[in-house]
């Protein structure tokens, strides 16, 4: 069994989804998604918020390997790591919605606390 949740697709593409709800996150702060896309997206958003509290160069480089938007990862260093700089962990939070309306998938708000 995995560490992670596969989310019924190929890596190349569950990669590049959870690179953009991150991405997102980050720029708006605040997603609505399903509730297992929030959470897998929850676990890369707290690494890259970590990263982003050392501010160093290389700490930024890793980040930029991970989010392509220049401004969102300035934006990150700038803004969304110090604001965090005295909690340990626990940067996001999941709020219910409830059922979508097509499908019936559970509907949650991913937002920084």
């Amino acid at each position: 069994m995995p560490g992670y949740r596969k989310l019924g697709r190929n890596s190349a593409h569950r990669k590049a989804m959870l690179r953009n709800l991150v991405t997102d996150l980050f720029r708006e702060e605040r997603i609505s998604t399903t509730d297992t896309r929030a959470k897998e997206a929850r676990r890369e958003a707290e690494k890259l918020i970590t990263l982003a509290k050392r501010g160093d160069l290389h700490a930024r480089r890793q980040v930029l390997s991970y989010i392509y938007d220049e401004s969102v990862v300035t934006k990150l260093f700038e803004e969304i790591g110090p604001r965090y700089a005295d909690r340990n962990g626990g940067y996001t939070r999941i709020l219910k919605l409830g059922p979508r309306r097509g499908d019936a998938a559970e509907m949650v708000f991913l937002e920084l606390v």
